[in-house]
């Protein structure tokens, strides 16, 4: 088994990154976000991975965070979700978000994932509730996001914007707790005001 790759990035494409290691280089699946992440880092990079193994293919899948592998596993053992399907759930929503929705039952902001439909939705949260319970302190690390339309759209807006996942949930996080209730442009001008402030 593959456990990280650490080596600089030769190529990028849509989901992917090359990473050469030594001369050789091994093409790596990452989510969105991730690719967004690597493109401002300079010099090595290390990747947690998962090796995928199929009778016709062997495929790297790679992450910056631990709370991401551990999250993209637990997708695995889910009925009729494979890697792929898990990854671009992952470049979607933040793990910590996607375990607050998992948690709290939220079939609403689970169906917003582009490719999981309210069956999905169920069934992840039949599958996942308890195990991503039982794993919280992994997941849920720094402030808990509470649902709801404008905060879950203002994350994204930030994302589509060129933030890091991370960063774009922080600064919506620290808005909204000094905001209070607000539409999702005034969230969004809020964190952003933040992100300036830093």
């Amino acid at each position: 088994m593959i456990a990280h790759i650490f080596g600089e990035i030769a190529a990028t494409g849509g989901d992917w990154v090359v990473i050469d290691v030594q001369g050789l280089g091994y093409r790596v699946h990452v989510p969105r976000n991730t690719l967004g992440e690597l493109a401002s880092m300079q010099g090595k990079v290390k990747l947690i991975t998962h090796l995928a193994v199929r009778e016709d293919a062997l495929t790297l899948y790679g992450f910056l965070y631990p709370d991401e592998l551990e999250m993209f596993e637990l997708l695995l053992g889910v009925t009729r979700v494979g890697p792929q399907l898990a990854l671009s759930i992952l470049s979607q929503i933040p793990v910590s978000t996607l375990a607050s929705a998992l948690m709290e039952e939220d079939e609403r902001a689970l169906t917003r994932i582009s490719g999981v439909g309210q069956k999905n939705a169920r069934r992840l949260i039949l599958e996942l509730k308890d195990r991503v319970h039982e794993k919280a302190g992994i997941f849920m690390r720094g402030p808990v996001i509470v649902h709801g339309q404008p905060r879950d759209d203002a994350v994204k807006a930030l994302i589509a914007l060129g933030f890091p996942a991370r960063d774009a949930e922080a600064a919506v996080n620290a808005a909204a707790s000094k905001t209070g209730e607000c539409t999702t442009e005034e969230l969004v001008r809020a964190a952003l005001m933040r992100v300036r402030e830093r």
